[in-house]
């Protein structure tokens, strides 16, 4: 009997190490289909072409550290795929305690919207972490980080940084303060659920989440995190 289920195990084992390999090979063959026509350089250097890109220098350090703290916190050292995030996003669904999250890197978004991937398929999300490997082959981290916040839905129409930022502030990236910053890194979680013009409240409890993240990985101090929570989003409300 024990032989029997051992043989059983080794045999299941197998079937899903083929079955992995498989689908890895299918993610593989995706990645070259989706970049045939436009490689991922191209598509890369056409947003960063657009009249409304905003360059690296001109985005506040705020901003970058918020986004990375909640959305990627291992961004500067992993290559385009977080094992830990990965299983730790897989935990939140099942763990009431966890704030639930994805497990999709930065570099991962930004190619998936870059190429409009949106379909939740295994083969698109494992061609994403091919690309997303691809991208840090090809830009530097902070290179990435400004793409994306140049690509990412900050919801009410808002497509990038620079849409976000005149939307629904009045001003240029570089002009936002560091409440505005905050809330922003938050929105691309769930646009529908976060726009300011009519979840303003959400928004705000998710910027409280993201100033502890910031926190936790020492970007600021808890008494400059009190400081940005109770700076007006908006200037009339001061």
């Amino acid at each position: 009997m024990k032989r029997f289920l051992r043989n059983c195990l080794l045999i299941l084992l197998l079937l899903v190490t083929c079955a992995g390999g498989y689908i890895v090979w299918q993610g593989y063959e995706k990645a070259q289909e989706i970049t045939a026509e436009v490689s991922l350089e191209q598509a890369a250097q056409r947003t960063m072409a657009a009249a409304d890109y905003t360059p690296p220098d001109q985005i506040p350090e705020t901003l970058k550290e918020a986004t990375v703290a909640i959305e990627d916190r291992r961004f500067y050292e992993h290559q385009g795929l977080d094992i830990i995030g990965l299983l730790r996003a897989a935990a939140s669904q099942f763990l009431p305690d966890m704030v639930r999250s994805g497990g999709s890197t930065i570099g991962q978004q930004t190619v998936k919207n870059l190429y409009g991937l949106f379909e939740p398929t295994l083969e698109i999300k494992v061609a994403e972490v091919f690309l997303a490997s691809q991208l840090n082959d090809l830009y530097s981290k902070d290179e990435i980080l400004t793409l994306y916040m140049n690509i990412i839905n900050y919801g009410d129409g808002h497509i990038g940084i620079t849409n976000a930022a005149r939307g629904y502030f009045g001003v240029e990236p570089a002009g936002l303060s560091q409440s505005q910053c905050v809330i922003l890194a938050g929105i691309p979680n769930s646009p529908a659920n976060l726009q300011l013009s009519n979840h303003y409240e959400a928004a705000r409890n998710r910027e409280q989440l993201i100033l502890q993240a910031m926190v936790r990985e020492e970007y600021i101090s808890r008494e400059q995190a009190d400081a940005i929570w109770n700076e007006p989003v908006f200037l009339q409300q001061s």
